[in-house]
């Protein structure tokens, strides 16, 4: 009860997190593999493909550059003018009788924030990608040992990847907090403030990253996958076709470098909407600072936790066959579930006093330690329950998809209202998962309670992360074992590792937009209390207008997204109907493609298809919040999640179950899919169809979803006090 010091606690975090970035150098990753001629041909296809992810991620982050700029001053200016840029301290606005720092502080602390947060943000996405493009070959060449030494190769590659962002993303976060404690003294309320511009400035990447890196891979896969595969009967990643380079930097700067950033976003915001609510309870007005921290000793307790589950899979248990690589990356997130319960627990008990009182909309409710412990475990518990129903629903060992591969026996048409239907079913369970959290960590703990139910399901993010970067590995692990033509063995072992990891990307997805539900909840919380709502009446005009537009708006960003998909595709199908057209020998594999091309499509396709969709998230609370003020905001908010969270599952499992569907005809490991076999008859060709539907779906409008909700969340929080200042210019006129 409160059993952590001060100085153990500032000890303690930093500690995990150098333990987590640590791991970046366990890269025991390769035990010397044989073969000259192999070795050097696998890596020349690697290094092509770390070329072409490192160049459009350094092209993308030039635009981003300007962007941070610009947008750091309009944080800048529009908190700045909240009290006329005035630098005398101000009454609190919650601890009553105090004075806290100049809101021209507060301007200038969020716009730093902000920075260091989209500055971490583009690390940890930069150095997800390098990871996975030095581990793709590597497992290549390890399959041909066996599938054991190849999964370890890839599941540790994920796992280094994993732990490094959530020990980034801690580290930079303490850091921050105790520099800018430095001039904000005693005055919490403020230093928590400016810090929840660290989480906007994460994910404000990290929307960017998804949907840039979403258009360019799935701009090539379904070139690829269209004329290679459907047209000219090839096989996947065959090194004649003209978009397979393509196809694979996608992987590593969409599945990898996107989801690192998503995640990461995230984590930032969630750490940022508790320790804002905390910040305005008895925790900060009674300066616990070991109390304060709870958010953060959480995530230090997840990468212990974390580090030991990896063991379960590279250690202790060897894989032997095939059929037990999935099982052991489930067997994960159980492990790591268990086991962070029981880190939870000593947490809650240790740094928490037995009894402490939370904001809650204008008054103070009182809680136990032990209420707090129940928020973050039915968080943790929701997550390993929208995992598995995830896997359930796109995993081609369940009902589901073999029963999608199923109706391809009709055609391309059938396979689209199957997988339309999975898709719709499959936001059952998790939606009334995430219900169930949301009641029960609210009645505990008000929206704290929902902030630290949202910091349990990401607590295990290291383990969550490296199931998930798995997958892009042995994707492209895959590729690089048929372009460098090797035996019909190995390229079935890394199928294996690749159809798993389709489904661990999947549960991965699932992660995320089930953790974006429940961050957006709690940042609409801050955001309410910050703004100095007292009630969100859906009956009022204002509230409804703004419920009803923000309802659509996931709507019209998965438009966008998916036409830029499209459009970029269509020049690709193009390009590569072109080269095997007009290359002499292109198809009989004596001449070879020309794929600078196909990758400055994706890459110019990418870049200027993404500032739309980037635009109408980042616009909409700014336009909301100034000119119809903070209720309507208030609706807006609040209709983008409860629409974007449903359209996000169902759009990520479609396309997964579609995917899935494909591989399992193509790997006829049972009597039912060598009947609708093999590649190339029309079952599969209809699979390939449904696959290519739901690449956008999965990858790019899907994922992005997620983003959009916390995204507008935390930048509504971050302008909170000049929308409560200045907003709502229209109503004032009317």
């Amino acid at each position: 009860m409160g059993e952590f010091s001060e100085v153990l606690t500032q000890i303690l975090i930093p500690v995990a997190a150098v333990i987590g970035i640590g791991l970046i150098g366990d890269s025991e990753l390769e035990n010397g593999v044989q073969g000259l001629d192999v070795t050097i041909k696998c890596a020349e296809i690697q290094q092509a493909i770390s070329v072409g992810a490192t160049s459009f991620l350094f092209t993308e982050y030039r635009y981003l550059t300007i962007f941070m700029g610009v947008f750091g001053a309009i944080i800048f200016l529009f908190l700045g003018s909240v009290k006329g840029f005035s630098t005398k301290s101000e009454p609190c606005t919650y601890n009553e009788g105090n004075l806290c720092k100049p809101a021209l502080a507060n301007a200038l602390f969020s716009t730093v924030a902000f920075l260091l947060g989209a500055l971490t943000s583009v690390l940890s996405g930069f150095l997800g990608m390098k990871i996975a493009t030095y581990a793709n070959a590597r497992t290549t060449l390890e399959a041909r040992k066996g599938v054991g030494k190849a999964f370890v190769t890839a599941f540790r590659s994920g796992a280094v990847m994993g732990f490094l962002l959530a020990a980034n993303g801690l580290l930079v976060l303490y850091i921050s907090i105790n520099l800018f404690k430095l001039y904000y003294g005693d005055d919490w309320e403020g230093l928590y403030e400016s810090i929840t511009g660290y989480g906007l400035g994460g994910s404000s990447m990290a929307l960017f990253g998804r949907v840039g890196g979403g258009i360019y891979t799935k701009a090539a896969d379904v070139g690829a996958d269209l004329v290679g595969k459907v047209e000219h009967n090839i096989p996947e990643d065959d090194p004649r076709n003209p978009a397979v380079i393509a196809d694979n930097v996608g992987d590593n700067v969409g599945d990898i470098a996107g989801m690192g950033s998503d995640l990461f976003g995230s984590y930032a915001e969630s750490s940022c909407a508790a320790l804002f609510v905390a910040s305005i309870s008895s925790f900060g007005l009674n300066h616990d600072y070991t109390a304060m921290s709870y958010p953060l000793i959480i995530s230090s307790m997840g990468i212990v936790v974390c580090l030991i589950t990896t063991l379960f899979a590279t250690d202790m248990f060897e894989i032997k066959d095939v059929t037990q690589i999935e099982p052991t990356l489930k067997r994960q997130l159980l492990i790591s579930t268990i086991l962070m319960t029981a880190g939870i627990a000593i947490v809650s008990f240790f740094a928490l006093p037995s009894e402490f009182t939370i904001y809650n909309f204008g008054g103070n409710k009182v809680v136990k330690n032990w209420h707090l412990f129940f928020c973050v475990a039915i968080g943790l518990w929701a997550g390993l329950v929208i995992g598995y129903i995830t896997e359930y629903y796109t995993s081609s060992a369940y009902s589901p998809v073999q029963d999608v591969a199923d109706s391809c026996r009709t055609g391309a048409a059938t396979n689209v209202i199957f997988g339309l239907a999975l898709g719709y079913k499959s936001v059952i369970i998790p939606i009334f998962a995430i219900a169930v959290a949301i009641y029960v960590s609210f009645s505990l703990a008000a929206m704290y309670g929902i902030a630290v139910a949202a910091l349990g399901m990401l607590s295990t993010i290291a383990t969550s992360l490296a199931i998930d970067a798995y997958g892009p590995i042995s994707d492209n692990a895959g590729g690089i074992a048929e372009m460098a033509g090797m035996r019909h063995e190995i390229r079935e072992r890394t199928d294996a590792l690749d159809a798993a990891g389709n489904t661990t990307a999947a549960i991965g997805k699932g992660f995320a937009i089930g953790s974006a539900a429940l961050v957006s909840l709690a940042l609409f919380g801050a955001y309410v209390s910050r703004a100095g709502i007292k009630t969100v009446n859906v009956l009022t005009p204002k509230v409804f207008i703004g419920l009803i537009v923000g309802a659509m708006l996931p709507y019209w960003f998965s438009a966008m997204t998916m036409k830029s998909v499209g459009s970029a595709a269509l020049k690709m199908v193009e390009e590569v109907r072109r080269q095997f057209n007009t290359i002499p020998g292109l198809i009989e594999g004596r001449a070879k493609p020309d794929y600078a091309t196909c990758v400055k499509i994706s890459t110019d396709a990418s870049l200027r298809e993404m500032i739309p969709p980037g635009a109408l998230v980042l616009l909409t609370p700014l336009v909301a919040g100034t000119f119809f003020g903070v209720e309507t905001l208030a609706g807006v908010l609040a209709g983008s999640l409860v629409s974007g969270v449903q359209v996000a599952i169902s759009a990520s499992n479609t396309g997964g179950a579609w995917d899935n569907a494909k591989k399992y005809i193509e790997a006829g490991a049972t009597p039912h899919a060598v009947s609708l076999g093999p590649k190339g008859s029309d079952a599969h060709k209809a699979a390939v169809i449904g696959d290519t539907v739901g690449d956008p779906l999965k990858d790019t409008s899907g994922p992005s979803l997620n983003i959009l909700i916390k995204l507008m969340a935390v930048e509504s929080l971050v302008f909170a006090p000049f929308f409560a200042a200045h907003g709502g210019l229209i109503f004032k006129l009317l």
